[in-house]
């Protein structure tokens, strides 16, 4: 039996939201059994709670956005929610004092530090887990996703682009995986044509080559270079990991993506609560509901 995991200690941090260009200041900190992970908006005096559920999703097009039902909404979240999977963290309290959340590298990897630094500690009930009963595709033009039962967790995600330095990329994650090490440094990227067109729109005006991957027609603008060879697919990955989490729980179930997206990872979730007979949820290995 896997047991609910939460922070041992609190831990804080700040850093420039990607979009927003704003500084926010964060708080992480323990929480109960059950009560999942919640974002509490600490510039707001009432109303202020958000669960990290994927119904609370009101926008999924450039980044994930939660808000609850007094319009209280935290943006940018997929980063931090792929930490907490990667490490197994159930249970958080998550404080912040602005609406969107901060970048850091792009990647997760600062928050996996944060996390390991306050500590993990497991607690007194057994983890819950939605367990995949039926076959559920979603498409969204050459976009493809399909999630398949199974007794554990798995994903293949593949990407194609039509750049030189990606072109079509292909990695693989389940439970034999080292989350820190094989996801969690790959950083998000864009290319410098659209990120000139999103500042023009009042967004990325956070963004730099310190929080991203830039390319330009023909190579990479980081005078590093690449974290991995495959870098642009691991993190299409770290993000999946990060919208799935917001089923509120563990998912077993097999997952094949082809050039996922935030939008696209919510709908599966969606599609599959909606769907008559396509999970069940399991709790120290017994069957407490199903669809």
């Amino acid at each position: 039996m896997s047991q609910q995991k939460t922070l041992k200690s609190s831990v804080k941090t700040s850093g420039i939201g990607v979009h927003s260009g704003v500084t926010a200041n964060l708080t992480i900190k323990p929480a109960s059994v059950d009560s999942g992970i919640v974002f509490v908006r600490s510039d707001l005096k009432e109303s202020n709670i958000i669960p990290a559920v994927y119904d609370k999703v009101i926008d999924a097009r450039l980044c994930t956005i939660i808000q609850n039902d007094a319009g209280a909404r935290v943006s940018t979240i997929e980063h931090l929610m792929s930490a907490f999977y990667g490490l197994g963290i159930d249970n958080a309290i998550v404080e912040i004092d602005q609406e969107e959340m901060p970048i850091m590298d792009g990647s997760s990897a600062t928050f996996i530090a944060l996390i390991e630094k306050a500590g993990i500690i497991a607690q007194s009930k057994g983890k819950k887990y939605l367990r995949i009963t039926k076959a559920i595709e979603i498409e969204e033009g050459d976009k493809k996703i399909i999630i398949e039962p199974s007794d554990q967790f798995s994903i293949n995600c593949a990407i194609n682009f039509s750049h030189p330095v990606i072109g079509q990329q292909e990695v693989s994650f389940s439970a034999d995986c080292d989350y820190r090490y094989d996801v969690s440094r790959a950083r998000t990227f864009g290319f410098a044509h659209e990120i000139e067109q999103l500042k023009k729109m009042g967004l990325a005006r956070g963004g730099s080559l310190d929080n991203a991957v830039g390319l330009d027609e023909t190579s990479v603008l980081n005078p590093e270079g690449l974290r991995y060879e495959d870098e642009f697919v691991r993190h299409k990955l770290l993000d999946m990991l990060g919208d799935l989490k917001l089923a509120g729980m563990e998912i077993l179930g097999k997952v094949s993506a082809f050039k996922p997206s935030h939008q696209l990872n919510n709908t599966l979730l969606r599609k599959i609560f909606e769907s008559v007979g396509s999970f069940e949820i399991v709790e120290d290995y017994k069957l407490v509901a199903q669809a």
